[in-house]
Parts: structure tokens; C-alpha cells; sequence
């Protein structure tokens, strides 16, 4: 039975970026389901773009895509895999979406010819966008972060707005967590928590007081009992809300980290939640971390892509790689291989690496390194994993190299090449817009009996994310088929027959799949994704098992 009132955990964050309040308000919602408590968290962004879907990988990091299409935040990647719900496009919130739909109504003349401001138009739809998933997700808790640091002008509508939500419901349906940090001064071997002070004290001139606060240290530096009464008595906040976060091994053990810190107890205390009684149900979390922590076995995994310079680029895919690495009590070591070092230095990266998956991508620019790595994975029965633009490129190696097709390409890199064998979207042709235009979000798929997909998913009927705009070009279906090519994944759309997964069948090689959808959106660090879980189940296989040697590798 849900509470009459929603419950409300506002997530702010103070000092610098990037602390980690996105892996912190998801391992507060862990703790809550843990607790027999349902969860849906939202991520307030203060970014003009309408989505994430054209933003550079290099700024913003991998653009996470959900069941129903929307290309959002990596952070809501982040709550999928510790809440282990799936959320929608209404759980990821930007400037540029509030402020669309204000100029909107404020065209179709809903305002009734008055003058439309920040305050109240601008706050009222963030309010309106915070209380409609709270409206159609009914859960019990909603955890909410917001993006930026407390301080930047661009959050400031959005911390008005959240203010404002106290007022609404009642101040015992709201709480506010503000993380910061609290910095090492090595000169004097001391932790200053000065900083955090002042951020509270901006935070307070908006109007927000926080009733708890995170404060990240480093893993070398805990905040003792004696510096939490520090913060709490000129902060204002009770001794047992001021909370520790080191840092951890692996970002699955925050949650056991805070766990033990008491901030669960902390809100459920301030919210006065309906929680089940006894001890919380971490024990598989716990496990899990424990398997993480001791492997037993290494393994090294080649991940092929263009922008490997930022790790973020590429997150869900390293998860879903360590999520496979658990199941099999392996450490997963990635190594991150720019395509362009091979098509400039040659395949040496690739030497110790016992899978190689090529990522997900646009454009010309790395292809003919990609293609490279595609060729040496399979003429050397290396484990090979192909990941949407991975398995397009598949196909053109495999037209190339294996049917004889040498000017092989996709008219994503070629518009002239007159074997197409990927090719655009029939309904996609001449855009002016390029946002939310690619197939998104879940699409089913039929798998064929027998086959490495089959097995791997135990189900001929499964569904996963996609997002793309080129399909492979069904014309060159028979002869690739001829050359022993499987085409083991269809999605049926209406009398057109979309490509899903391709794959070598084992007495060509021991395991080589590629597939148009995206299934490390899905994967989960206690049920990982089955392609990917096979995919490093077949390098382990084909490769000497390594003993664990120095510190674990499934860090992220």
C-alpha cells in the first residue's frame, strides 16, 4: 500500500562536480528497495539541449537510451542498474525541455496573455515534470538529483523549483541530501571542512536547508566522528545525517559503504517510511561485491572504439562487461583501443587481448581500424562481439574480405559505394533535424533456434534498445548466407524484415556475434546481459586463466 503523499529525496550537489551524486542517490534508491520500499529516481539536467541524443561523447559522455526511446543522461544507466527498474523519457529532465514547453504554451496563448517568467511559469513545469512521474510511476520514494554544483546559474530555476516542493507537500514528505566534498590538505594532513560549510551557506541563500549531507573523502582519509559533529552543528543538521563516502574499489560497494553509515536510516527516519521490518535484504549485494573484490580468475578484453579517451563514453558497455566478468568470478580488464592507433600502429594492441568488441559509433572517422580488428578477430578465432555500428562494420568486413566484395561499405561512410550492404532507413532520408530521429528504444526480436543468440538469451523471443538510423541491405541476404554467414535475429516490421543479430556459426569460429541493438542498456551487475555474459564466457574459454594479481579491475 503507497503513502497518501508521495515522498521526496531532492540530491544537490556542493564544492566541485563530478562527486558522484548520481552513484549516490542510486545507491540510496538500492538501500530503499532493500528496505521493501518502491523506487523511481529522476535527473534534473541544466543543459539547454532538449535530450542527450546530439550532444558530443567527449563533453557528455554515452547517451543512455530507455525502453521507450529516449535518449537521456548516463545517469539514469546508472539508477537502471542499482534500482534495477527500467525508467522512461519523464525520469530525465533538461532546461531545454522546460523551456520548450513553456514557448509552447505560451504560443498557443495558455497563459492567458501574461507576462511568462522564470518564477512562477519556469519553476510551476519543473514542479509539474517532478509530480507527473510521481503521478504515473507510484512508488513509494522518489529520488530526484539534481545536475550542476550548487552556485552555477543554470541550476538555479531548478533548486527555486525544489524549494518550492517543500512548501507544496509538507516538510515530512521532502528531504534534501546535499553532497560535497571534503578535501585533504596534505601541507597540513588535515581534512577541511570549510568548503563544505560554505556550500551549505549557498545552498541556504536559495532557500534549501539540507536535513543530511554526504561528504566524499578519499579511501585514504576518513571523515572522523569528531569532524561529522563539526559539520553537523554549523550546518545545521543532526549528527547522524552527516555521512561518509569514501571512495570504494567498485562502485557496487557505495551502497554497502552507506549502508554503514547510517544514511538510509537517516531518510527513512526524516520520512517516517513504511519500511519491512528486520535486517535489509543486501545479502546478493553483498555478494556480488565480494566476487568483485576476489575474483578468481583475469581476463583481458579489447574494447575498439573512437572515442576511448573518455571513459564515460563508453559506460554502459564497461558494466555490462564487468556484469559478465561477476557471473563468471572473473576480472575483467579493458583495454580501451583507439581504432585509429590500429589503422596508424598496426594490430600490436591487439595481442594479449583474449575478446575484442568494437563499439557503438557514427561517421567515417576510425572505420578502416574497426575493420581491422573485425578481420583479426575472425580470421584468429578471437571471441568477437559487435555492438550496432560493431556488427554493421561485421557485415562489411565479412562482404570485403569473405564475398568478394571489395568496395563493400555503408552508406554512412560511403553515399556512392555500390555495394551498400548497410544502408539508411528507408523513412530517415533527407532530414534537416537529426534529434530523436534513429530507431530507439526497445524493439523485439526473433531469434533462430539453435543458434550462439538462442542459447545465450534461452529464449527465441527476446527484446532490446536500439538506436540507429542504417539497417543491413536485405538484397545481399543469399550471398552472405552462401558464405556460411548466420543471420540468427529478425524484427518484423510489417512486410520488411529488419536484420537483428548476425553471427559465424562454431565450426567457422568459436564465437562471433554482432547485434544491431544495444544489450548492455539491460544488463544488470546481479543478472548480466547474455550476449555479453557469453561473449566473456567464450574468451575465458579460449584463453589461459589468469590468477588475480594486484589490485581488482573492475573498478568504474
Amino acid at each position: 500500500m503507497h503513502p497518501v503523499m508521495a515522498k521526496y529525496i531532492f540530491f544537490t550537489g556542493g564544492v566541485v562536480s563530478s562527486l558522484g551524486k548520481g552513484i549516490t542517490a542510486a545507491s540510496l534508491g538500492r538501500l530503499l528497495k532493500a528496505r521493501g520500499l518502491t523506487v523511481s529516481i529522476q535527473k534534473l539536467d541544466p543543459y539547454i539541449n532538449v535530450d542527450a541524443g546530439t550532444m558530443n561523447p567527449y563533453q557528455h559522455g554515452e547517451v543512455f537510451v530507455t525502453e521507450d526511446g529516449a535518449e537521456t543522461d548516463l545517469d539514469l544507466g546508472h539508477y537502471e542498474r542499482f534500482i534495477d527498474e527500467k525508467l522512461t523519457r519523464r525520469n530525465n529532465v533538461t532546461t531545454g525541455q522546460i523551456y520548450a514547453s513553456v514557448i509552447e504554451k505560451e504560443r498557443r496563448g495558455d497563459y492567458l496573455g501574461a507576462t511568462v517568467q522564470v518564477v512562477p511559469h519556469i519553476t510551476n513545469e519543473i514542479k509539474a515534470t517532478i509530480t507527473r512521474v510521481a503521478e504515473t510511476q507510484a512508488a513509494d520514494v522518489y529520488i530526484i538529483e539534481v545536475g550542476g554544483t550548487v552556485g552555477d546559474i543554470e541550476s538555479l530555476p531548478f533548486l527555486e523549483a525544489i524549494r518550492q516542493i517543500r512548501h507544496d507537500v509538507g516538510d515530512e514528505n521532502v528531504m534534501y541530501v546535499h553532497l560535497t566534498l571534503v578535501p585533504h590538505l596534505g601541507a597540513a594532513d588535515e581534512l577541511k571542512t570549510k568548503p563544505t560549510q560554505h556550500s551549505v551557506r549557498e545552498l541556504r541563500g536559495i532557500g534549501i536547508s539540507p536535513d543530511a549531507i554526504v561528504v566524499r573523502t578519499s579511501s585514504h582519509h576518513r571523515i572522523s566522528t569528531d569532524l561529522k559533529e563539526k559539520i553537523a552543528l554549523f550546518c545545521g543538521v543532526p549528527a547522524h545525517a552527516v555521512v561518509g563516502n569514501v571512495d570504494a574499489p567498485t562502485i557496487y560497494k557505495v551502497p554497502l559503504n552507506l549502508e554503514a553509515e547510517g544514511l538510509a536510516e537517516a531518510v527513512v527516519q526524516k520520512l517516517d517510511l513504511p519500511v519491512r521490518k528486520g535486517t535489509p535484504e543486501l545479502e546478493e549485494w553483498a555478494a556480488m561485491v565480494e566476487r568483485i573484490e576476489r575474483p578468481a580468475h583475469r581476463i583481458r578484453i579489447a574494447l575498439v572504439g573512437k572515442y576511448v579517451e573518455l571513459k564515460d563514453a563508453y559506460i554502459s558497455i564497461n558494466e555490462a562487461l564487468y556484469h559478465a566478468g561477476i557471473f563468471h568470478d572473473t576480472a575483467v580488464d579493458i583495454v580501451r583501443v583507439d581504432s585509429e592507433t590500429i589503422e596508424e600502429h598496426g594490430l600490436r594492441v591487439l595481442d594479449d587481448a583474449a575478446g575484442i568488441l568494437v563499439a557503438p559509433g557514427f561517421g567515417a572517422r576510425g572505420v578502416k581500424g574497426k575493420l581491422r580488428a573485425i578481420q583479426h578477430a575472425r580470421e584468429n578465432k578471437i571471441p568477437f562481439l559487435g555492438i550496432c555500428y560493431g556488427m554493421q562494420l561485421a557485415c562489411v568486413e565479412f562482404a570485403r574480405n569473405i564475398c568478394g566484395l571489395e568496395d563493400a561499405m555503408t552508406t554512412e561512410v560511403d553515399e556512392a559505394t555500390t555495394n551498400n550492404v548497410i544502408d539508411f532507413l528507408p523513412d530517415q532520408r533527407n532530414l534537416d533535424f537529426k534529434g530523436g530521429t534513429m530507431r530507439l528504444g526497445a524493439y523485439d526480436c526473433v531469434l533462430e533456434p539453435g543458434s550462439l543468440a538462442a542459447k545465450a538469451y534461452g529464449a527465441l523471443e527476446i527484446s532490446e534498445r536500439h538506436r540507429h538510423r542504417y539497417e543491413f541491405n536485405n538484397k545481399y541476404k543469399a550471398l552472405f548466407e552462401e558464405h556460411r554467414m548466420v543471420f540468427s535475429g529478425h524484427h518484423v516490421v510489417g512486410r520488411t524484415t529488419l536484420v537483428e543479430v548476425i553471427e559465424l556459426p562454431p565450426s567457422v569460429h568459436p564465437w562471433f556475434v554482432g547485434t544491431q541493438a544495444h544489450p548492455e542498456f539491460k544488463s544488470r551487475p546481479t543478472r548480466p546481459s547474455p550476449l555479453y555474459r557469453d561473449f566473456v564466457g567464450a574468451a575465458l574459454a579460449q584463453s589461459p586463466r589468469q590468477a588475480p594479481l594486484g589490485a581488482q579491475l573492475t573498478r568504474s
